[in-house]
């Protein structure tokens, strides 16, 4: 925890961070692609794992991976860069914020889920539009509610 506190001085104190607090169209500007990176990342992920649920079986799975995975991984990197520019602004009292610290672990624990999935499943995807297997399923069910809850901590961080 030390060095995280450590870490967040020094990012605050960077040119970054002086920049993302002084600037009158930086913080505003890094906060509308940080939604763009939102919308990027949930859209497609709701969706495919919707369809790993067992909505919209007329699309095939392994079509559906394919078209969506690019463009959640497009909205994770740009919320991941425009987040550190937004904590930069205020790093110090941020780093020690419950609701952050729950919001990066659940970030954490949702790309590992995403990437055990990928490794677990990504070659049988074909397979879940005739059986999808219950531990597969679990974990879409448990990447809806990772990232639902990782949306709603980041709203909350304004108003708590």
């Amino acid at each position: 925890m030390d060095s995280l506190i450590a870490w967040a001085a020094w990012l605050e104190a960077t040119a970054l961070g002086e920049q993302m607090r002084s600037s009158a169209l930086l913080y505003p500007a890094v906060n509308l692609l940080h939604l763009l990176g939102l919308v990027l990342l949930l859209g497609p992920m709701l969706l495919l794992d919707a369809r790993l649920l067992g909505a919209g079986r007329s699309f095939p799975l392994a079509a559906v991976s394919r078209t969506l995975t690019p463009l959640a991984v497009a909205g994770l990197l740009l919320l991941l860069g425009s987040g550190v520019c937004l904590f930069a602004a205020d790093a110090g009292p941020l780093a020690v914020d419950r609701l952050l610290q729950l919001k990066l672990l659940l970030i954490a624990l949702g790309i590992g889920n995403a990437l055990l999935f990928r490794r677990l499943w990504n070659a049988r995807l074909g397979d879940w539009d005739t059986y999808a297997p219950l531990f597969g399923r679990m974990q879409a069910a448990l990447s809806l509610l990772i990232w639902l809850l990782v949306m709603s901590l980041g709203r909350l961080l304004a108003y708590f």
